[in-house]
């Protein structure tokens, strides 16, 4: 996990962050999902601005200053997808003492997976929640997703399927972790 500089995101980054994560969409969900999900996919997920003006969004760039990663965390309902995803979205704020805080938009590019970027910001999104007395955490992940999320602790709870993109449902699969 060395060789990663993290930081938060700023407005100015949400072109290569939206850059790197169709990119993520298309090539990551190889051999997990089916060419039409993987084109719904990227209906379904993406980034959420919020994230980045409520300054919990984080990026990891490599020594050369290249995008590596992306995610965040949110105190916020809205559990997973973008700006466009406006059914999905509630920005009322959870209560620390009772609900769990939404780990978000985990995204790592292409060239730099296996490498530690999502472990790195998974971790930096739980230490920052639970300063802000999370005591439990809940993201939906795609199925590419999964084993990142088990190694780290995150136990499934739900199968569900996005709302259907052109008469495609994407699978997702809902998972919490306790701090």
């Amino acid at each position: 996990m060395t060789g990663f500089a993290l930081r938060p995101a700023i407005e100015a980054d949400l072109p290569a962050l939206r850059a790197l994560m169709a990119r993520a969409i298309a090539e990551l969900q190889r051999g997990f999902l089916t060419p039409q999900e993987i084109a719904a996919s990227h209906s379904v997920m993406g980034l959420d601005t919020q994230l980045v003006a409520d300054g919990t969004y984080w990026l990891a760039e490599a020594a050369g200053g290249e995008l590596a990663g992306c995610g965040g965390w949110s105190r916020r309902r809205t559990l997973y997808g973008g700006d466009h995803s406006t059914k999905l979205r509630d920005a009322g704020l959870l209560d620390p003492a009772v609900d769990a805080a939404r780990i978000r938009a985990m995204y790592t590019d292409p060239d730099f997976t296996r490498r530690g970027v999502g472990r790195l910001i998974l971790e930096v999104c739980e230490r920052e929640a639970a300063a802000a007395g999370f005591r439990r955490f809940e993201l939906m992940a795609t199925l590419a997703g999964v084993p990142l999320y088990r190694a780290c602790g995150y136990v499934p709870v739900e199968e569900v399927r996005a709302e259907p993109v052109d008469g495609v449902c994407v699978p997702l699969v809902r998972m919490r972790k306790d701090a």
